[in-house]
């Protein structure tokens, strides 16, 4: 790949291939071979603006996505699609890695019209509260260390006592998330627990012997990563949820259900898990999710989703397949802790494909959106986000 001639568009196709998963890690790593070779910032990334703003976001991205797959993870270089809307028209990829690039560069054509008025929106972070047995609340946030009898805290992470098994009651502990906040949770059989923006989840200090181990996400989104039955007496692990119970030997899983949302989406990583609803049973196996219609209790089981879109967000990402801006903004106003208005309704089903760092300042994400022409405007007010056409 070194020495072919390749032009923009192709070099664009390639880098669109690896976003969908279709590009080989010796063509993802022949890229990198490609791009320092300098056939590709000479002539092209004129267009683009700063070459070395763009080499280093590139290829910081990319190197990223490399080191990952050497290590049997998945992650992707930001790409950001613009999609067929209303018309017949051709696609345009947008590299996120450029996103500074467009709007510095004096040949843009685009003219951002943005009004901010006092902007307090903040990057989410690890924050979050603990409520004891007693109903004591205890803030835990980044930075910030918590030491009790059988649980500590290092602003991160929480995590209780192992192999402390209750013989008599169970004491519940309960960790709250707020909007623009993230933590971990480590239970004391060893299970490990991401808990997203918005979210709660309510859970034993420790596990009765001999007994399920059972924990309840009362709304928000988790990642669970089990510890195995074999660790623990041959007990299961139960996830409740007010409309659905899932059943667990060990294994590694997503569960969405906030209270915004029309669904419960439950997608299953590695393993198998035995999700009851009401009187029936499915069985879910690894790339595959189930649906559930909260209003109607109408159920979708999807086999062969993308795993890596699903639980991007556990790693620090945001990942958008043909997703519509409504949903798109419905995340980010979780993380950044914003309202979010469309001025134009007709905004709101416009559909995108792409990959977002969490760590991104809002209005960074706000003009890469806006570039696309979709959206000619927004406006900031405090902590509300207005999006005109």
């Amino acid at each position: 790949m070194k020495n072919t001639n390749i032009n923009k568009d192709e070099f664009l196709q390639l880098i669109e291939q690896y976003l969908d998963g279709k590009l080989p890690i010796e063509k993802v790593k022949g890229i990198i071979s490609y791009y320092e070779s300098y056939q590709v910032t000479n002539k092209w990334l004129e267009e683009f603006g700063s070459k070395n703003i763009v080499k280093n976001r590139m290829l910081l991205n990319i190197h990223e996505y490399i080191q990952a797959e050497e290590s049997k993870q998945t992650k992707r270089i930001i790409i950001f699609k613009r999609p067929v809307f209303r018309y017949a028209v051709a696609a345009v990829v947008l590299l996120f890695v450029f996103f500074n690039l467009f709007l510095d560069s004096p040949s843009s054509s685009i003219t951002n019209q943005v009004s901010t008025l006092n902007n307090t929106i903040k990057i989410g972070t690890d924050k979050a509260t603990l409520t004891t047995e007693d109903g004591t609340n205890i803030i835990l946030e980044k930075g910030e260390n918590y030491i009790s009898n059988n649980v500590v805290s290092n602003g991160k992470e929480l995590v209780y006592s192992q192999n402390s098994q209750s013989k008599s009651e169970v004491v519940y502990n309960y960790l709250s998330i707020p909007r623009g906040g993230q933590f971990v949770l480590k239970l004391s059989d060893g299970t490990k627990v991401w808990l997203n923006s918005e979210s709660q989840l309510k859970y034993p200090v420790s596990f009765t012997q001999g007994k399920s181990r059972e924990v309840e996400l009362l709304y928000g989104e988790a990642y669970f990563d089990v510890s195995v039955s074999s660790k623990n007496g041959g007990t299961k692990f139960i996830v409740v949820h007010a409309l659905q119970e899932i059943e667990v030997l060990g294994t590694e899983f997503n569960v969405k259900a906030y209270k915004d949302d029309d669904a419960i989406f439950t997608t299953l990583v590695e393993g198998k898990i035995v999700l009851k609803i009401e009187d029936r049973q499915d069985e879910l196996q690894p790339n595959q999710q189930f649906i559930l219609n909260v209003s109607n209790k109408s159920t979708v089981l999807k086999s062969e989703i993308d795993v890596y879109s699903e639980i991007a967000w556990k790693r620090g990402l945001f990942s958008f397949k043909d997703k519509p801006l409504k949903d798109i903004m419905k995340v980010l106003s979780r993380w950044y802790d914003v309202d979010v208005v469309f001025e134009d309704k007709t905004l709101e089903d416009v559909r995108f494909k792409g990959v977002l760092n969490k760590n991104q300042n809002i209005e960074e994400i706000l003009k890469l959106i806006q570039n696309t022409n979709f959206i000619n405007a927004y406006d900031i007010k405090d902590n509300k986000i207005i999006l005109k056409n």
